[in-house]
């Protein structure tokens, strides 16, 4: 090998050597599963390079490229069930089962098949296989990239580099002693960025577990549980913002409900648009989640929290970077949009929290880390959405708020999960999904 390629491996195995330090770090009771997945992902990826580059200790040919098609099929199969793992794929007992099976299957049909060929072609087999595995983890990462994941990007990239390391080593093993040394410097660099990738990955999922063990222990009273504004500090923004209001311009008009658009039983019209209204207008939007009680009786508090945590998350990934955000009461959170000149807009936000928050979650119900992934159980919130847009500057915030979570409240019983205030009737009425949203 040349002096050029041992210094390319030198820099892979340095790599792999640290992640192995850092998951020896991280070992902790609570979260050993993450840390134990670190030390084997590089183990494993270490195993297959050491044995691809010629580092068993077997001179025969023949065994060598039979034992080299197991390693690759065994250690493959390895690798893309920890990816599903990574992605969350494998949080449901039944897919987990399943998926350990259907690898099963497939790495011990492979190998079988290798036997009915010569060792060069099983070899050969072997890197098909454990090539087209690559590829299957690609779609998959990809699939979950499309479903919102952001995670998955990060799996996507790792899992290219494995693809472009194993055609690599494949060549290395296929034409022993004959390949240049850039196939050598290729295949250590992508080797690399895979280890680099993978512990990316890992130190997200991580961080997020240490997090969610902190909130499903300490309850809504520690901030970590949604990451937002707390109680008091919602308070103060909700105050601030109408007091800057009764300051400003004042329009004529006092608080009102959105525009609907083609709104519910015809009655959307009642509000005329943004447009020909005077005043600064706020749009303020309360977030109920109803089950939240019937999740604590069930499986107790830490649940709860772990829901919490969960719904706050995917609303701050769902609300653009200029809506302030809140906790309002223990079930609820509130967003408001300074100077709304668009009653639309609220309207798609509104029907947009309401499909992201409303996705199951598999909830962790245990503080437990021995019990925790048999006691789990799967949950979908009950969202309601209550909207005003309010111009009236001598509005009180009190007032406001809880007309808002009045109607989050009745919406509920909505197919929307969306409601208003019509002022002819003075009642909540169901706001529709809008055409354009």
């Amino acid at each position: 090998m040349d002096k050029l390629a041992f210094g390319f491996w030198g820099v892979y195995f340095g790599t792999a050597v640290l992640m192995l330090a850092g998951s020896a770090l991280a070992f902790a009771p609570s979260l050993r599963r993450i840390s134990l997945n670190a030390g084997l992902a590089a183990t494993a990826s270490s195993f297959f390079v050491v044995a691809f580059l010629g580092g068993l200790p077997i001179d025969d040919e023949n065994t060598l490229a039979r034992v080299l098609a197991h390693i690759a099929m065994l250690v493959s199969g390895f690798l893309a069930y920890l990816l599903f793992s990574i992605l969350g794929l494998l949080d449901d007992k039944r897919a987990r089962l399943h998926t350990r099976l259907a690898l099963t299957v497939l790495v011990l049909g492979a190998m079988a098949a290798g036997w009915l060929l010569p060792p060069a072609p099983s070899l050969a087999l072997g890197l098909g296989f454990a090539w087209t595995l690559g590829v299957i983890a690609l779609a998959v990462s990809l699939r979950s990239v499309y479903r919102g994941d952001r995670l998955a990007w990060t799996a996507v990239l790792g899992v290219f580099f494995m693809l472009v390391a194993m055609l690599g080593l494949g060549w290395i093993a296929l034409v022993r002693g004959q390949e240049p040394w850039p196939v050598h410097a290729v295949s250590a660099l992508a080797g690399t960025a895979y280890l680099v990738t993978m512990a990316a990955a890992l130190w997200t999922r991580y961080s997020y577990l240490i997090e969610l063990n902190q909130v499903m222990a300490m309850g809504p009273s520690y901030d970590p549980v949604t990451r937002m504004r707390s109680h008091m500090e919602t308070g103060q923004m909700v105050g601030d913002i109408f007091r800057r209001r009764r300051d400003g311009p004042a329009g004529p008009e006092a608080a009102r409900a959105v525009d609907g658009g083609n709104g519910a039983e015809g009655r959307a019209g009642d509000v005329p648009p943004v447009s020909q209204r005077s005043g600064p207008w706020v749009g303020v939007m309360v977030v109920s989640i109803g089950n939240l009680y019937a999740l604590e009786r069930l499986h107790g508090m830490a649940a709860v929290n772990h829901a919490l945590f969960v719904c706050a998350g995917r609303l701050r990934r769902a609300v653009p970077a200029y809506v302030e955000m809140g906790r309002y009461s223990g079930d609820g959170f509130v967003l408001l949009l300074r100077d709304c000149n668009d009653s639309g807009q609220l309207v798609r936000l509104a029907h947009q929290v309401e499909a992201r928050l409303s996705k199951s979650v598999v909830l962790n119900t245990s503080l437990d880390a021995a019990r925790r992934e048999s006691e789990q159980t799967r949950w979908q919130a009950e969202i309601g959405v209550g909207l005003l847009l309010v111009s009236d500057p001598a509005a009180r915030a009190s007032r406001v708020l809880a007309a808002c979570k009045a109607m989050s409240r009745t919406a509920m019983s909505y197919a929307s999960r969306v409601a208003w205030l019509d002022q002819a009737s003075g009642e909540a009425v169901e706001l529709p999904v809008l055409d354009a949203a």
